[in-house]
């Protein structure tokens, strides 16, 4: 590894000072250079080249599980241990996010639907069970707030919005989109928080029109919502937190990508078996 480390930067330093620096002789060095490269040392570099390739495509943020799958894809048999141990030794490293505010305010005199859903969060078929909550981005015009809507078996986010208000209008908004599109059967279980916005009379009203059965968590059960505070962990820990947004459309244009370009598409989810929400459901409609 130290005589690799000196020979990658040969071209741009002394090879003397490298050498010190990494606490090896020339001599040896130069004796290395001249030994042949041995088969898994020809292998790893292959890899290491495929990986770096695989990391900086997603959004610098598949750690190792995630490269492995994509590298199996690729017809590129190897371990995952193999595949960790050489990101580990190349400074590969996913992504992580920051510490975000909690943004739901149960507080109010709306009625409260009882929670159906029961943390029963494996769903046979896609639209059967949809997961809806809140998170909130900072641009410099100020705060610009995001709903969505997740399907709880394929993980898709099937409906979207965004406003610079956290009102109602924001989560009816996303709601009618994912109607709008999806056009599920009646008796869909619809789960979210105790959050004013799904408790709203106007919210209640929508889901009745469509035979939507409402589902709230129990107060102060942190993981009764917790697909959809999965999706705003990967959202943040992929894109938003090493994004600064100069106006609110610009982070609107980022957030469009990543839902429907990236996340729905393309990114591999490990609770899927590493396939996207669109290939899982595309499986899930074929059988």
């Amino acid at each position: 590894m130290r005589y690799g480390f000196v020979r990658e930067r040969a071209g741009r330093y002394p090879v003397s000072v490298l050498c010190r620096t990494v606490g090896v002789s020339a001599s040896g060095y130069y004796a290395w250079c001249e030994r042949p490269e041995s088969e898994r040392t020809r292998e790893n570099r292959r890899l290491v080249a495929e990986i770096r390739e695989i990391h900086a495509g997603p959004r610098r943020c598949y750690g190792s599980p995630r490269v492995h799958e994509e590298l199996v894809a690729r017809g590129l048999g190897c371990s995952q241990g193999r595949v960790r141990r050489l990101m580990r030794r190349e400074g590969i490293r996913a992504r992580y996010k920051r510490r975000w505010r909690a943004t739901t305010d149960s507080a109010h005199a709306e009625p409260v639907a009882p929670d159906l859903l029961a943390r029963q969060f494996d769903v046979a078929k896609p639209d059967r069970v949809w997961m809806s909550d809140i998170t909130y981005i900072w641009t410099d015009e100020g705060w610009e707030y995001l709903a969505v809507v997740l399907d709880a078996c394929t993980r898709r986010v099937v409906g979207w919005a965004m406003d610079r208000t956290m009102d109602r209008g924001l989560v009816l908004a996303a709601a009618e989109r994912a109607i709008r599109e999806r056009r599920p059967g009646r008796e869909l279980l619809h789960h979210s928080d105790r959050g004013r916005q799904y408790a709203s009379a106007d919210y209640r009203n929508l889901l009745s029109r469509h035979g939507m059965i409402c589902s709230m968590t129990h107060k102060g059960d942190c993981w009764g919502n917790a697909m959809a505070e999965s999706f705003f962990h990967s959202l943040k820990a992929e894109c938003v937190s090493w994004m600064r947004y100069r106006t609110r459309e610009e982070a609107r244009e980022e957030v469009f990508r990543y839902i429907e370009l990236f996340y729905n598409r393309t990114r591999r989810h490990s609770s899927l078996g590493y396939m996207s929400p669109e290939e899982f459901e595309r499986r899930a409609e074929a059988a």
